[in-house]
């Protein structure tokens, strides 16, 4: 696993989302270790709270799915932002469409696209100034195949990886990359109950090739390594990072 440079954000300021587990706070604990001033926003104010205590970062609870929430991260960092990573996501249950239902859909599309189209959209006018910053998207296997997971999840991480793609093209000539990282199976606390006994059955056969399971302090070392300056000419990449699952 790679080392943690002590000093690769210094004076950087940097959003994470789903900071309070998982991919998320292995990023912002990453981070942190590595001099950034970091934003952690989460969902859940216990999560939060424990990553405040720890890490000394700067917290924010909400759902992502709103535009207040949203409103609240950028005001909490302030002027100056230097990265950005999209990490909060939800699953929807592996339904297929045939048992899909608008709530689900609406929501995991709210979580997994948009927000992460309004942050960066809220944090462009800072990087466009400065004229420069990183995103990070954390796609999915599922923004390259089709199962792994169900068809909001799919379409919504298929969608971000087209997201990633239009930002890195329409503002590289102010000097901001944004690039995505699609993990395979990982060691994390996000709730994968199948809600569908058709889907459950048609994703399972397809989970029959998976070669590894990965720690999520893994991910962070590749998403630290896109949004720092060693990544600086990568930009609109979609990097695997699944134990060559999607090599099978």
């Amino acid at each position: 696993l790679e080392s943690a440079m002590a000093d690769r954000f210094t004076d950087q300021t940097a959003i994470v989302t789903g900071a309070g587990s998982g991919i998320g706070l292995e990023v912002t604990r990453r981070l942190v270790r590595e001099e950034a001033r970091v934003v952690a926003v989460d969902v859940s104010q216990e999560r939060v709270d424990a990553v405040v205590d720890e890490l000394g970062v700067i917290g924010v609870v909400g759902d992502l799915a709103a535009q207040d929430t949203v409103d609240r991260v950028v005001a909490a960092a302030g002027e100056r932002i230097d990265v950005l990573a999209n990490v909060a996501g939800i699953m929807d249950g592996f339904l297929p469409v045939h048992e899909m239902d608008d709530a689900t859909w609406d929501h995991v599309l709210a979580v997994n696209l948009t927000a992460p189209m309004r942050l960066i959209r809220a944090v462009l006018p800072s990087m466009m100034a400065a004229k420069r910053g990183s995103i990070v998207n954390v796609a999915s296997e599922a923004s390259l195949k089709a199962g792994t997971s169900g068809a909001a999840y799919t379409s919504s991480k298929h969608g971000l990886i087209g997201l990633t793609r239009s930002v890195a093209v329409f503002y590289a000539d102010h000097g901001i990359r944004c690039n995505a990282l699609c993990p395979g199976a990982v060691m994390t606390g996000i709730d994968a109950t199948a809600r569908s006994e058709f889907g459950r059955a048609v994703v399972e056969r397809h989970l029959g090739s998976l070669l590894s399971v990965a720690e999520p302090a893994t991910l962070a070392a590749s998403i630290c390594w896109l949004a720092s300056d060693d990544a600086a000419n990568v930009n609109g990449a979609v990097l695997t990072s699944d134990g060559g699952w999607s090599a099978v």
